[in-house]
């Protein structure tokens, strides 16, 4: 689904940081710090506005005015931006008033008892501005809008053509002879002029079923040919719906983003209780789900059903349609998600931008305590769910069946969730049958990897390029994997002639592998060959050096430490600012001489 951009809620002050919090359970957004000497505001803030992000700032008037001055250019192309006094009195929109800056600030007043000052005409006298619609109503035509509001200030009626109390309730004032036009219809059809203001209420449902693994474009036209043939605008769909056991369904997944609406599920049994208002059941349907129908059933549950059954070879859709705009939070269940998240080393700076979004968007965190705290400059509300270390079975399985509950779920890994870390587990839990396996909710999870820079990259980019040529990995822990296969593993990595990283070199208890590496490789490396030592990558205590293979010292490793040893061609040098250098060359050099 596409969702609206996520508002930042900035603080400039410490002080401020406990309302910039409140103020982003409220409208569900993020905590940004802009204090002074930590960080460029003028930076941040200028790059919110560029990403049309809403923002929030517990700050004074003329400190966004200030930052944001040179970026003013167009008001309909303004986010929303307003200003929150530090005393929590007053909520101030500056910008951004019909595109939703009025209503945030009002919903933060009435949330945390302030009075706002909203300065614009139309809310002076009426609850939104015509260009700025309620949820549940989508303005189609907009030309006219600026003419009506200005003829509204001047003493206008409205004439509504279609579902008219939702004005009226917003003290619009509506009269049969009125002279600005307003159209409300979900079906498209000629207006009276182009100086008509057209709105598509929020009420078609369009209920889904198919075959495992039809595609998102099969899907998608099907539906489009089914609102064409009705004469139905895709404006007014307010979510796509079908049975809960397609909740993993790829292709259902996309077509609802396609639409930019959610998708929502119904259990077999919701969906078969209306089975005698269903024109178009299907005895093969209800065999294999125990309904004898899923479109038609689940367009149904808006209320009439205006499109029956139409089909392709592998999907079936219908629509439906209720008399009010349909709130999708309250219209069946939401589809569980799970994110494995790679978050790098630990610096924020080093966290890619999925990676930083799914933990935006998560309602809950699972991680290991470490890795929660990693991340703590980005938690507001969500909920943590922290695990010890060698808690990695319980962790991915509580997370696989909070996410089966319709939680919105980021298991966080740091370094890439790939790498030695959680996805693998995910994966292998979600395959497994019998006493390991994870309920049938759980294994219909959708499932969708972010990954991160991993440890072995950033040790070879703090130090050079020693990864310039091939290389792989090897953990030597011998918890999970039998140390046979693990020393064999590193003579084939000697003698392959690999740049090799290890990770989980050394413990407290396992202190001998890192020695047998060294005296395998001696075997097959010249004694300069550069070893490259990293140690808290990323966070408080980091730590990178390199060495020669012959000085490397085994005892000096632990594990926060991830160790590269060079090929034999990895060369080393000292530059100018007193750094080593260690890096692995792929041959240009005799690529140039061939051409010489």
């Amino acid at each position: 689904m596409s969702a609206s951009p996520q508002p930042a809620i900035l603080y400039f002050t410490n002080p401020g940081k406990i309302l910039a919090k409140k103020i982003a359970g409220i409208v569900e957004g993020s905590v940004v710090n802009c204090s002074s000497g930590t960080v460029d505001a003028r930076q941040i803030v200028g790059d919110l506005f560029a990403a049309k992000r809403p923002i929030v700032g517990i700050c004074a008037t003329g400190i966004l005015v200030r930052l944001l001055a040179e970026k003013l250019q167009n008001k309909y192309e303004d986010p929303p931006v307003l200003c929150v006094s530090a005393n929590e009195k007053f909520v101030i929109p500056l910008l951004g008033g019909h595109r939703g800056a009025n209503r945030m600030a009002i919903l933060i007043a009435d949330n945390i008892g302030a009075d706002v000052a909203i300065t614009t005409a139309s809310e002076g006298r009426f609850d939104f501005a015509l260009d700025a619609p309620p949820k549940g109503y989508v303005l189609a035509q907009s030309d006219a809008v600026k003419s009506a509001m200005a003829a509204l200030l001047n003493g206008e009626k409205i004439d509504v053509s279609g579902s008219d109390q939702w004005l009226i309730e917003a003290g619009y004032p509506v009269a049969g002879d009125g002279k600005i036009k307003i159209h409300v219809s979900e079906y498209i059809s000629p207006v009276a002029s182009g100086d008509t203001i057209v709105y598509r209420p929020k009420t078609l449902v369009v209920g889904v079923g198919c075959a495992r693994f039809t595609t998102r474009d099969e899907i998608v036209h099907l539906i489009e040919k089914a609102l064409e043939k009705a004469h139905l605008s895709p404006k007014s769909i307010c979510a796509l719906a079908s049975i809960d056991i397609k909740s993993d369904e790829a292709g259902l997944h996309a077509a609802a983003a396609c639409f930019g609406v959610p998708l929502r599920l119904f259990p077999a049994e919701s969906l078969a209780a209306i089975a005698d208002r269903v024109p178009n059941p299907s005895s093969v349907v209800e065999a294999e789900t125990g309904t004898a129908s899923v479109a038609e059933a689940a367009a149904l549950l808006a209320g009439n059903l205006i499109v029956p059954k139409q089909k392709t070879d592998n999907a079936t859709c219908a629509i439906g349609k209720s008399d009010l705009p349909i709130d999708p939070d309250c219209f069946g269940e939401g589809t569980g998600q799970l994110h494995l998240v790679g978050i790098g080393p630990g610096e924020k700076q080093q966290r890619t931008q999925s990676a930083s979004l799914a933990l935006t968007n998560a309602t809950d965190w699972v991680g290991y305590s470490l890795y929660l705290d990693l991340v703590d400059d980005m938690h507001d509300r969500q909920i943590l769910h922290s695990f010890d270390l060698g808690d990695e079975e319980p962790r991915v399985r509580f997370a696989l069946e909070l996410a089966a509950k319709g939680k919105n779920v980021a298991l966080i890994c740091s370094g890439d969730a790939q790498i030695y870390a959680m996805a693998a587990l995910v994966f292998e839990l979600l395959d497994v049958e019998g006493k390991r396996a994870v309920s049938p909710s759980a294994k219909r999870l959708f499932v969708e990897s972010h990954p991160g820079i991993s440890a072995l990259q950033m040790a070879s980019a703090r130090a050079g390029a020693l990864l310039g040529h091939d290389f792989c990995t090897i953990s030597l822990s011998d918890l999970l994997t039998p140390r046979p296969d693990i020393e064999k593993r590193l003579h084939a990595a000697a003698t392959g002639d690999f740049v090799t990283a290890f990770y989980n070199p050394r413990s407290k208890k396992r202190t001998e592998l890192i020695k047998v590496a060294k005296q395998i490789f001696l075997l097959h490396r010249p004694l300069d060959t550069p070893v490259v030592i990293a140690t808290n990558l990323g966070r408080e205590g980091e730590t990178v050096q390199v060495v020669t293979l012959e000085d490397f010292d085994p005892t000096q490793i632990d594990m926060l430490t991830i160790v590269l040893f060079g090929s034999s061609n990895s060369k080393s040098f000292l530059r100018g600012d007193g750094r080593t250098i260690a890096y692995t060359p792929r041959g240009y050099a005799n690529k140039t001489s061939e051409k010489k």
